[in-house]
């Protein structure tokens, strides 16, 4: 497993898979649907590990860390159908942070003083 894959990597990954059957991506609204499937499930998990809802001892073993994986799965195969590059959308969306929000939180170390 390649710790190091770029984005671009991780989508030609998704879409060499996808691009074998000969269904290929579902339409972009299924994939939403399937995105909020796989939330759920993520909020599941969290919920079981850090809130107030244990796992029954029936139901099966998966992790924050598997679940996160698959909404990643699905977010690129809609970005993909969509021929939307994930490193583009995620380069705005820094710009976005590092402009019109930058004086929106409390920077650590920010009004603390050494008395």
């Amino acid at each position: 497993m390649n710790k190091e894959k770029t984005i671009q990597q991780m989508q030609a990954e998704v879409d060499a898979y996808i691009s074998q059957f000969k269904e290929g991506y579902f339409s972009p609204l299924a994939l939403i649907a399937r995105l909020t499937e796989e939330l759920g499930e993520l909020a599941r998990e969290v919920n079981h590990y850090y809130g107030e809802k244990p796992k029954k001892e029936s139901e099966e073993e998966k992790t924050i860390e598997e679940e996160l994986g698959d909404l990643q799965f699905v977010i690129m195969c809609l970005a993909n159908s969509l021929q939307i590059d994930l490193q583009t959308a995620h380069d705005h969306v820094m710009n976005k942070f590092n402009t019109r929000d930058k004086d929106r939180w409390t920077r650590i170390g920010e009004g603390e003083t050494n008395e």
